[in-house]
């Protein structure tokens, strides 16, 4: 999946643009805490075209701010990592130094850039955003980031300047992504996997960008090993690690079936974490959740349901999502993280009968109906299993607009109670019976 960057100065409404694309108003669920501000990181399609969406802090040339010059950093790293990129600028305050040099940068990189003159609410300010072709672009587009005015045309043409995706071969192996924090111990992780009999790998040229699948086949199991661990050498050498590792996990989680989510136990499930947890979930991949270096943490037999409990706390409403407690150095419970992962590859591809899914959700639902709304009592006949790669159901009902998100949520617990889809995003569409 491509990934588009939103970038510019501070202040000319990125984030604000950024929750309108991926249709969220509480962009704070897609934060990353990390040592910089204002970053986030979504999905967002147009016109049947999905790509990835990072919206980078603002702009700033020559600050001594040490928050501005690290934001700096990673929005230069994300205009090299991106496909496209938008490039935000403020009709209220014209075109400034600040914008020229942002453009100087996106001209060098030669990557397609649009042109977003922003707050053009009236006729008025359509005509005062002409002087932005002073910025040296053929076209630059109007819009409106609070009601979304002008943003149509804008996607039209980025999604055309967007790559094709690779066609997928009709036959794979599954594809097991390791991402995590830099020096969780991805790579020592699956050094142990591999060991020193390396007759039974043999590398394949990767899809990812910057990333190689490593065929894995030991112990019964065979799939496709996505590390992402390797930090590239590159020509700047000023980029953050942090960063960077996002940037990475959101090219692998785009492309694997599961993710293996390694945590560093003595820093916990922090903001990094979280946000490439979330992210994969909102992909609807399996995950897996391995909490390394356990053996470094000063335990009592209460210290591993505390920390599960405190990671499911992290994870609601997800919680079901197994947790393996490893030690990469011990090489500790690493092959039961390999059995966990396989177990929720096969929950992800778990295809259940129309006729078994109706004999067992609907006594369920006939006895724990839908609330009423406004009198009307809502009434779900019949359910199927979608033809998606991830498990998506619908529910046919008189009335789905009136079934509401807490009742969703109660048939997916149902669903996963009984029939297991522990670790992998349950879809649910109510549909017109």
């Amino acid at each position: 999946m491509s990934i588009v960057a939103i970038v510019g100065r501070p202040n000319v409404g990125k984030s604000t643009f950024f929750n309108r694309l991926i249709q969220r108003r509480e962009a704070i669920t897609d934060a990353t805490s990390g040592v910089t501000r204002d970053r986030h990181y979504g999905k967002s399609d147009w016109n049947g075209k999905e790509f990835s969406l990072i919206d980078t802090g603002g702009y700033v040339v020559g600050s001594d701010d040490i928050f501005e010059a690290e934001i700096d950093k990673q929005v230069e790293l994300a205009i090299d990592e991106a496909d496209a990129i938008i490039f935000m600028v403020d009709v209220e305050s014209g075109v400034t130094g600040m914008d020229q040099e942002v453009a100087e940068l996106l001209r060098k990189s030669g990557k397609p850039y649009f042109l977003a003159v922003n707050k053009v609410d009236s006729s008025k300010r359509e005509n005062d955003a002409v002087e932005f072709y002073a910025m040296g672009v053929e076209k630059y587009y109007t819009i409106s980031s609070i009601n979304g005015s002008g943003s149509g045309d804008l996607l039209d043409d980025l999604v055309k300047a967007l790559p094709d995706e690779p066609e997928v071969e009709a036959v794979e192996l599954p594809r097991f992504a390791v991402v995590g924090r830099p020096n969780a111990g991805k790579s020592s992780f699956i050094n142990a996997l591999l060991g020193k009999d390396r007759f039974v790998v043999t590398d394949i040229a990767g899809t990812t960008r910057d990333s190689m699948d490593t065929k894995y086949d030991r112990f019964g199991f065979e799939f496709n090993l996505v590390d992402t661990a390797g930090i590239r050498k590159k020509s700047k050498v000023k980029e953050d690690l942090e960063f960077y590792s996002v940037m990475r996990s959101v090219r692998a989680i785009e492309h694997c079936d599961v993710i293996l989510l390694v945590l560093d136990a003595t820093r916990g499930f922090d903001g990094q974490v979280q946000s490439i947890f979330w992210l994969a979930q909102r992909n609807n991949k399996g995950i897996v959740i391995l909490v390394n270096k356990w053996d470094l943490v000063e335990k009592d037999n209460q210290s591993t349901k505390d920390m599960e409990a405190y990671i499911r706390e992290q994870c609601e409403p997800f919680t079901d999502v197994p947790i393996v407690f490893i030690s990469v150095l011990t090489k500790q419970r690493i092959f039961k993280a390999i059995e966990t992962a396989v177990e929720v590859y096969q929950n992800r591809v778990k295809k259940i009968k129309t006729s078994v899914l109706n004999e067992t959700m609907l006594p369920i639902i006939s006895a724990f109906p839908p609330p009423q709304y406004k009198g009307k009592f809502v009434k779900i006949k019949y359910c199927t299993q979608l033809p998606t790669p991830y498990p998506a159901f619908a529910f046919f009902a008189n009335l789905p607009q009136y079934v509401k998100e807490p009742y969703k949520r109660f048939i997916e617990n149902k669903l996963r109670k009984e029939f297991d889809f522990n670790g992998v995003p349950v879809t649910i569409y109510i549909r017109k019976k």
